[in-house]
């Protein structure tokens, strides 16, 4: 709450205007340097373990939890070693930790309230329990922006549940490259589509109010050229001419502030050599003037430390740049991943002001573009979330909304005989795989962890087995075993592989080639007569090799999330597939990177390709 000791009474301070003047203007003729400094840094949690009280001692305006960052245990009161201590990823625990950190700004002379941020970038993937949707890809796959913006409102309100404000999401990236690692965060190599999904992923997250209890403000990302980078390597260089950057890259962010998103992300990467983080050009002349983007502008993890020079020229550059607010990892005890401190960042950055190397003009800009998205947000009103809202968090209802994304998402790329859709009264299937019944290779990364990881990582969810024993008949035997060894006697295989968790540059991969031992398995159920019908779940088109022969079908699932009975209703036939490849898929690495649109295009399975039943 606004301390009205200072400011004009809080029902003048609306989002308005008080006697023609902002509450955003107002706030920033009474703040001192070091209020306006601390609103554009944002601190990972973790940094700040064992020195809360930096909230409000720094006046920071912003917090994160960013991957590996989960509460503590609500349980625990010593917080001494908390570094050691047990975390808990369950919704109570989000909902106290998000409210004890955001309580210290109000306890600071203007009790300019927090804006707090998290990677809900596939459902609230962060929490036990909450709904895990398919990742970017498979929403690509779907083509339909309704749906896309029923999961963003669900999201939603399983994130303002936890009194969590805002989300790193949308991505807006077009992976023009699978072997990029993040290639599942793009929801297509197609600019227009990707721009499409975006924008109506960004109504969902934001919706018809953004002020609401239950909206949260999206975040559009990264800006810009991150899925071009050569040899699809994370945090690459993009080597391309101004059209072409445009043309692909930067018509998804004019879509995605077309919809309404008030904050932006900038990339890691380089264009043509010169990091985005600094790129003067790129950000205040196309993005805040020439696209007329009246949001801020946020660095990405510890990005600005790979600029070239010291800390302090980096901070310069980036801040001139046009980076309005900076995500810093690092705090005094060295936690987390950058080697700089928001304590050294914000020393830095004044002495810049007093040197006169940052003018108090830009200072002033940033700040003002901050304020102004909380108060559109109703930061200064209402607290996000409302009585019982988090009995939401992985309701049915919102399981059904990521039900029908899953059904949706899926394209089927062949179809022998018609073997598909299964009769729900075959004699004997055998489920085979290590993807069968694995709820975390199912979500893929960021899921609970940063990085993902295999096996039961939520509690809810249905994995694909689970799935197929609740759709068939009671006569019908489903027999499971990871390597297929139980497939003599089956009338058909379901055969589900492809890729284990990971996310960012650890996903970076020179071949796209299927695992060995997935390998292995298709061979040993084709070997053994029986019909194969081939689930990959992957976030990206994978090279086939003999896989392609070897199945009767093959179903392209991508990385689902928690609702696999999604993938069963197609099986099955209770829901007919239309999803359409939002990526070209190539037959060998020598043509990879293929888009839509090359010169030379002879893909296995071209752009757009869906088979239907």
């Amino acid at each position: 709450m606004i301390n009205t000791k200072i400011l004009t009474p809080l029902f003048l301070l609306g989002a308005g205007s008080v006697f023609g003047t902002s509450i955003q203007e107002e706030l920033l003729t009474k703040m001192t340097l070091d209020e306006k400094v601390g609103q554009m840094v944002q601190v990972d949690s973790n940094a700040l373990l064992g020195h809360e009280e930096h909230i409000a001692k720094y006046f920071i305006g912003s917090l994160l939890s960013g991957g590996g960052s989960d509460p503590l245990d609500p349980a625990i009161s010593d917080r001494t070693a908390a570094a050691e201590l047990p975390r808990s990823s369950s919704p109570e625990a989000w909902s106290k930790h998000v409210a004890a950190l955001k309580h210290h700004a109000t306890t600071t002379r203007l009790g300019i309230p927090i804006i707090f941020g998290v990677d809900a970038v596939h459902g609230h993937n962060n929490v036990d329990g909450a709904v895990i949707f398919p990742h970017n890809i498979g929403l690509g796959a779907t083509r339909n922006p309704d749906l896309v913006e029923q999961v963003g409102r669900v999201t939603a309100l399983e994130v303002a549940a936890t009194g969590i404000d805002w989300t790193f999401a949308p991505c807006v990236a077009v992976a023009r490259n699978e072997r990029w690692g993040r290639t599942y965060e793009s929801f297509s190599e197609s600019p227009d589509l990707a721009g499409e999904l975006g924008a109506a992923l960004t109504r969902g997250l934001q919706g018809a109010d953004l002020s609401s209890s239950t909206s949260i403000l999206a975040c559009a990302k990264h800006y810009v050229g991150d899925g071009g980078t050569m040899n699809g390597i994370d945090r690459g260089d993009v080597v391309s001419d101004e059209a072409t950057l445009r043309a692909l890259h930067i018509e998804p962010f004019q879509a995605a502030i077309d919809a309404g998103a008030l904050s932006i992300m900038a990339s890691y990467n380089s264009w043509n050599g010169q990091k985005l983080h600094g790129h003067d050009y790129l950000i205040r002349e196309v993005l805040k003037g020439e696209m007329k983007y009246s949001g801020f502008v946020i660095s990405d993890w510890a990005a600005i430390d790979e600029l070239p020079g010291d800390y302090k020229s980096d901070i310069e550059t980036s801040v001139n740049a046009g980076i309005d607010m900076f995500m810093i990892p690092t705090g005094p005890n060295a936690q987390g991943e950058g080697e700089h401190s928001y304590i050294e960042f914000i020393t830095l950055l004044k002495e810049l002001v007093d040197e006169g190397k940052v003018s108090l003009a830009r200072i002033d800009d940033a700040v003002l573009r901050i304020l102004t998205v909380k108060a559109e947000l109703g930061l200064f009103e209402t607290p996000k979330g409302a009585p019982g809202l988090e009995q939401k968090i992985g309701s049915e209802a919102h399981r059904a909304v990521a039900r029908e994304s899953v059904r949706q998402s899926l394209v089927l790329l062949q179809n022998k005989s018609n073997r598909l859709p299964l009769a729900k009264s075959i004699k004997r299937i055998s489920v085979a795989g290590r993807g069968a019944d694995n709820l975390g290779m199912q979500c893929g990364g960021w899921s609970i962890g940063w990085q993902g990881e295999m096996g039961e990582i939520t509690s809810g969810g249905t994995t694909i087995l689970e799935a197929i024993r609740a759709t068939v008949s009671d006569a019908t035997e489903v027999a499971h075993s990871a390597d297929g060894s139980d497939v003599a006697g089956s009338s058909v295989a379901v055969v589900v592989v492809g890729e284990a968790p990971y996310a960012e540059g650890k996903g970076d991969r020179e071949s796209l080639d299927l695992d060995p031992a997935d390998q292995a398995v298709i061979q040993r159920c084709h070997d053994a007569g029986v019909p194969v019908v081939l689930v990959l779940l992957s976030g990206r088109p994978l090279l086939l090799g003999d896989a392609l022969e070897q199945s009767d079908a093959i179903v392209a699932a991508w990385l689902p999330g928690t609702e696999a009975q999604g993938i069963a209703d197609v099986l099955f036939g209770d829901f007919a597939p239309v999803g359409k490849l939002p990526f070209t898929w190539a037959k060998s690495m020598d043509q990879v990177p293929m888009n839509v649109g090359d010169p030379v295009y002879d893909p296995l399975f071209e752009f757009g390709f869906g088979l239907e039943y």
